[in-house]
């Protein structure tokens, strides 16, 4: 009896070994004749399929997964055998190129080693003393607020780093100014992902040149990298620049509206001690104790790191045999993934060198920093390698060639930026992740803004800031949504870091964030989009919301 059941078990072995082994030889044969369904209206099915789940489920992971095996299952023939092997063929063939390509493996490094420079200077105490030096001056409740303001936007490289640092920096400084938890929750918020999507050199860089890299290559586009075209595309990143420019304009008038106006009122008549119920988060990279915190310590390999990689972007992008470059021209041409990596190699080599010539850290605090802070980009990394991948499978499937056909008879082109940018709020906000949304989104809306282009006649350099504005919409759009989610992780750390109830900082915040949103459509992405400039429409915003905030604005 043993032996027949030792029988039976080498058969079903062997059966499945066979069986495994037929599939993937056929998926391969389906791989190399035509796709049944490339170009129909099934093609648009995954990349919906993605946000539909992320929007019911508010997940990101599982819904890139679902729509990407969904995605392989389309390309197998939507046979049930191919159904049976899409989640290993997902992961076999469209993860593992995803991972293998040079591109892609430079920024998922260059985003661990950002990280791990934000873990070293946060435990060697350096960005705490660059935050003494900023504690000094902020003796008032303006200068209390413009102090957080400034803090901020100088801890622009991360938008986790940032919210944990400076909610829990100025939260003592604030209670002593009487101003709400709820006012430096909003401070903290707005300052955080906005300045990091549009530094040059940030954790949030990588993430977004690599997609947006992707997508240009996917469509044929060569003339400029990714990290060029993101460069032309910060003017028309509406939201986050309006949003910083209100948190200035309220701090320095002094005025604010809506539930935030009767959170300070109320502020300002509590006792100190009333304030004083601390929330801290559980990530925290705390400094050494008893050691001490020299500003200089952070702020020389953030340095090194900038000079280090405007350097690199010059030494790769310059022709030498060319007599007249233009610094457009040197930037479009530079390898971005080469300078971003020899920066980030740079300022983490100074920042450990100095962290253990100083006695600071030891050799194994030094590394074990260093994996403290990458860690919070593990969860970026498996979002981007799902995004690369189904923006794979919707390039096999035709996804944007379907669409584009679908509307651009139908839709102006220079209506897509306003679609995009609210189609990007919505899933940040039902998500709670602005990275998500960029991930879903710019694989798929790239392509369609270009096929629609140049099915209206208007795929020309000239045109280009339909393109740009596009690109941007989709950055703002998720910083936007990201603002208004009580589910964003940005959003609940910072009220951790700032002891502020989360939803009263949800409750208080939003009404800035529509207000921000407001301009950025109105006076912003729809002029844009059709050729006015982006630096007028920002002046004409800034005067907007000022006299606005002057008008309806209430001083407390």
């Amino acid at each position: 009896m043993l032996q027949l059941f030792t029988l039976n078990k080498v058969f079903i072995s062997l059966f499945l070994l066979t069986y495994s082994a037929l599939a993937f030889t056929q998926d391969a044969k389906e791989s190399e004749k035509a796709i049944e369904y490339a170009g129909t209206w099934i093609s648009v099915i995954p990349p919906l399929l993605a946000i539909a789940i992320a929007l019911a489920f508010k997940q990101v992971i599982p819904a890139l997964f679902t729509g990407l095996v969904f995605g392989v299952w389309v390309i197998g023939g939507l046979d049930f055998q191919s159904l049976l092997t899409a989640p290993l063929t997902t992961l076999e063939e469209f993860a593992v190129k995803a991972l293998a390509d040079e591109d892609h493996a430079s920024i998922i490094l260059f985003s661990f080693m950002i990280g791990g420079m934000v873990g070293i200077t946060s435990r060697n105490g350096g960005m705490q003393g660059i935050v003494n030096l900023i504690l000094k001056w902020a003796n008032t409740v303006k200068r209390a607020s413009l102090a957080t303001i400034g803090m901020g936007m100088s801890i622009f490289f991360d938008d986790y780093a940032n919210t944990l640092v400076v909610g829990n920096t100025m939260r003592p400084v604030t209670d002593k100014m009487k101003i709400s938890r709820e006012k430096l929750a909003y401070l903290v918020d707005s300052t955080a992902a906005p300045i990091a999507c549009l530094a040059l050199v940030t954790t949030w860089v990588g993430f977004q040149v690599g997609l947006i890299d992707d997508a240009l290559k996917g469509v044929g586009y060569t003339d400029m990298g990714g990290y060029g075209v993101f460069l032309q595309t910060i003017p028309y990143s509406f939201y986050p620049i309006f949003a910083l420019i209100l948190t200035i304009m309220v701090a320095s008038t002094g005025k604010d509206f809506g539930p935030m106006h009767t959170a300070e009122s109320r502020a300002r008549n509590a006792s100190v001690s009333s304030l004083d119920a601390d929330h801290h988060p559980t990530e925290e990279i705390k400094p050494v104790e008893d050691k001490p915190h020299r500003a200089i310590n952070a702020i020389l390999p953030f340095t090194t790191l900038i000079v280090v990689v405007l350097g690199g972007l010059y030494f790769t992008g310059v022709d030498p045999n060319v007599t007249e470059q233009s610094l457009r021209d040197i930037v479009g041409n530079s390898n971005s993934y080469k300078a971003l990596l020899w920066g980030t190699m740079a300022g983490v080599l100074v920042a450990a060198i100095l962290s253990i010539i100083q006695g600071i850290l030891t050799l194994e605090q030094t590394v074990n920093a260093v994996l403290k802070g990458m860690k919070p980009m593990i969860l970026a990394m498996i979002i981007l390698v799902l995004a690369w991948s189904l923006s794979s499978v919707s390039e096999q499937l035709e996804t944007s060639q379907y669409i584009s056909s679908m509307i651009q008879d139908t839709l102006s082109v220079n209506w897509l930026p306003l679609l995009t940018f609210l189609l990007a709020a919505l899933t940040a906000f039902a998500t709670g992740s602005s990275w998500g949304a960029m991930g879903i989104l710019i694989p798929l809306v790239v392509p369609i803004v270009w096929n629609m282009m140049g099915a209206q006649n208007v795929l020309d350099p000239s045109y280009f800031y339909i393109l740009y504005t596009t690109i941007a919409s989709i950055l703002a759009g998720a910083v936007w949504g990201d603002h208004c989610s009580p589910i964003s992780d940005t959003t609940i750390l910072s009220s951790m870091a700032s002891g502020c109830d989360h939803i009263e900082h949800v409750r208080t915040q939003i009404p800035y964030a529509f207000y921000a949103g407001g301009f950025a459509m109105v006076i912003g992405i729809v002029p844009a989009s059709f050729g006015f400039s982006p630096l007028l429409s920002i002046m004409i915003a800034v005067i907007g919301m000022y006299l606005g905030l002057r008008w309806k604005g209430k001083t407390v």
